[in-house]
């Protein structure tokens, strides 16, 4: 091969034979040495588009989830206008819920969808819905004019969004690991909660910059259209970016080695949704504690904290949305910064700071925001986001990185989704709760204590995977002197087990297939 012909990717489990891998299957105990060709390098342009045509579609998720969080009491006014106030907002909170009720159901149909068709189709698909939702709330009539088939039509509505959203961030987090190179992994894919926490400041920012300049009844009337209209000409730029990025080379690999397949007579199946969980129920365990644990403590600080100081603490609903809004914003902006130091140190510190600094910093943030001024109040909101900013900065790299490349979109799709509606959702209500039990205002951040213990023991339990090829791929590197760097160096790499790479497993012993029974293969993502 020429001295600067790009290298390929080889292939994934299901990778079709090449010569070498011919003479392998004839000498099954002689071993496949990786050679220049078999390596993955990143087309950087391709790169950037699929980082910036992912990261809008977050941004444009968590906008609508801080407009809706922020406009809850008028969103029952106009919706259930002959309803009491408690109504209203127990109403509308309801429907916040339905979100996370469908999440789910959208992780499961759109992570079979992305693992059979492709994840930069799925992805279009979800953001399409998703912008097309949140626009259409901005066009709904109010209780006032079409009486009971107003919330009938939001609840629809925010239904579809959930839907649509169970798919986007699994898609995501898929599409750009398997994008990006190993050794910077961590970091491109923070990316995606970088954008995430920035929608969710951007949305309350406008919703905040409404209520100051209009009045209540002004919100009610027409105000509250708004922020939901926004969505649209914000929807329309994030599919433009997300029409411009092409399929994922992994998957592409993935999906060649089944045409391959199909075309010599060897039948390379996709595992449906049972099929994922009865191969991987261990990673989709640990995967859902994790996720657990980390969004605990990022709803706390997202949608719980508005209402605790506005209900608890005394501010009123401008200035207890506002407080959160600088903290979101320096959180975001470290995310980043967090991604890059899993690349350099691993995902497992990383992930262990943020449970760590959950168990010893929650006590101290609540504390400070019990005193009352806004200097301790922002002070606690502060140390409330450091540990947010530790674990979502890593779940976006860490959590792919625990299934193989053919069901890495379906086993996301099921493990992020159902622990985001059983305990991300929930996180308010639950908390609150503790509160109203207890009378003791100190019980969230028990709570979060005690998740992130939890936390930290799935991470205990979790491989290392920073700096290493993705489960079902071939090592992928930035440069072609790093593809030769890294063959050279095949031997003395402690982070490269070649026999575990996937040169080809169309009737080869080297890696087992994902349909193979769960109990005759180790699992990608757990260590044994």
């Amino acid at each position: 091969m020429p001295k600067d012909a790009p290298p390929r990717v080889s292939g994934t489990p299901d990778s079709p034979s090449t010569p070498a891998a011919r003479k392998t299957r004839r000498s099954p105990l002689r071993r496949r040495r990786l050679e220049v060709d078999d390596v993955n390098v990143v087309d950087k342009s391709m790169m950037k588009k699929a980082v910036g045509g992912t990261v809008v579609g977050n941004t444009m998720e968590w906008f609508d989830v801080g407009v809706y969080g922020y406009l809850a009491v008028t969103m029952g006014a106009v919706f259930l206008s002959d309803a009491d106030k408690d109504a209203q907002l127990l109403f509308s909170l309801g429907v916040f819920a339905a979100t996370f009720i469908a999440r789910p159901l959208g992780g499961v149909v759109f992570g079979r969808l992305g693992d059979r068709m492709g994840r930069q189709k799925t992805l279009a698909i979800t953001l399409i819905m998703m912008a097309g939702s949140t626009f259409v709330i901005g066009l709904l009539p109010s209780y006032g004019t079409i009486g009971i088939w107003a919330p009938i039509l939001l609840v629809l509505m925010k239904l579809l969004q959930g839907f649509s959203t169970g798919g986007e961030y699994a898609g995501a987090t898929t599409f750009v690991t398997e994008y990006a190179s190993d050794k910077r992994r961590g970091f491109l894919a923070s990316i995606l909660d970088l954008g995430s926490y920035l929608g969710f400041a951007l949305g309350a920012a406008v919703v905040s910059v409404m209520q100051l300049l209009l009045s209540d009844a002004d919100m009610v009337d027409w105000g509250w259209r708004i922020p939901f209209l926004v969505a649209g000409p914000m929807g329309a730029v994030a599919i433009y970016f997300r029409l411009k990025i092409e399929e994922s080379p992994a998957f592409q690999a993935t999906l060649d080695a089944q045409e391959a397949g199909a075309k010599g007579g060897d039948e390379t199946e996709s595992l449906g949704t049972m099929g994922i969980f009865r191969a991987y129920w261990r990673p989709i365990v640990l995967a859902m504690v994790l996720v657990a644990a980390a969004n605990t403590v990022g709803y706390a600080l997202t949608s719980y904290m508005p209402s605790y100081l506005t209900d608890s603490k005394g501010y009123d609903p401008v200035h207890g949305t506002m407080l959160t809004i600088p903290v979101l914003v320096l959180m975001a902006l470290c995310i980043p910064l967090t991604g890059k130091l899993s690349d350099r140190i691993g995902r497992r510190p990383v992930l262990w700071m943020g449970a760590g600094s959950t168990i010893v910093l929650a006590v101290p943030s609540f504390w400070l925001i019990d005193q009352g001024p806004v200097a301790t109040t922002l002070l606690g909101l502060a140390l409330l986001a450091i540990p947010v900013t530790f674990y979502v900065s890593n779940l976006a790299s860490a959590l792919p990185a625990l299934f193989p490349t053919a069901s890495r979109y379906g086993a996301m799709g099921i493990s992020y989704n159902f622990a985001v509606a059983i305990f991300g959702g929930t996180a308010p209500l639950i908390m609150q709760g503790l509160i109203t039990l207890t009378d003791n205002d100190m019980m969230p951040a028990y709570w979060l204590m005690f998740t992130s213990v939890a936390g930290a023991i799935a991470v205990g339990v979790m491989k290392e995977s920073a700096n290493r090829p993705m489960p079902g791929s071939m090592p992928s590197v930035d440069t072609h002197a790093e593809a030769r760097e890294l063959v050279a160096g095949q031997d003395e790499n402690p982070r490269l087990d070649v026999d575990s790479l996937p040169f080809d497993t169309l009737g080869s012993q080297q890696a087992p297939s994902a349909a193979e029974p769960a109990d005759n293969r180790a699992e990608p993502g757990v260590s044994r």
